[in-house]
């Protein structure tokens, strides 16, 4: 079974930086697209970053030039980086994995970590 641990969330100033750690076990992070998801109160859960099968990324503009999305295989676990941080940045973030050609809600997800940006 994939199981996923979302870790580093916590409090940080406006203009900081988090870093975000997602252990990944039951699965190889070469064969999935890892991504990295957030939701705020009253608001739909959104895509941040992802890297796939190939190391390829894809950001939400909202974050672009601001955050990057690692992977460690030795580790077995995927990173955001999360640099320059807006108090619009403040949400929980959840790790999520999926095959190729699977939807990401159907993928496997942590159970996430808050992040709250102070102005």
């Amino acid at each position: 079974q994939v199981q996923l641990e979302e870790s580093g969330g916590g409090l940080v100033q406006a203009g900081g930086s988090l870093r975000l750690s997602c252990a990944v076990s039951g699965s190889t992070l070469s064969s999935n697209t890892l991504g990295w998801y957030r939701q705020a109160p009253g608001n739909q859960r959104e895509l941040v970053a992802e890297i796939n099968s190939y190391g390829s990324t894809a950001y939400a503009d909202s974050v672009k030039g601001r955050f990057a999305i690692s992977r460690d295989y030795v580790k077995n676990a995927v990173y955001l980086q999360m640099n320059s941080l807006k108090p619009e940045d403040t949400a929980v973030y959840y790790c999520n994995l999926r095959p190729r050609g699977v939807l990401s809600r159907y993928g496997t997800w942590g159970q996430g970590t808050q992040v709250t940006v102070a102005s």
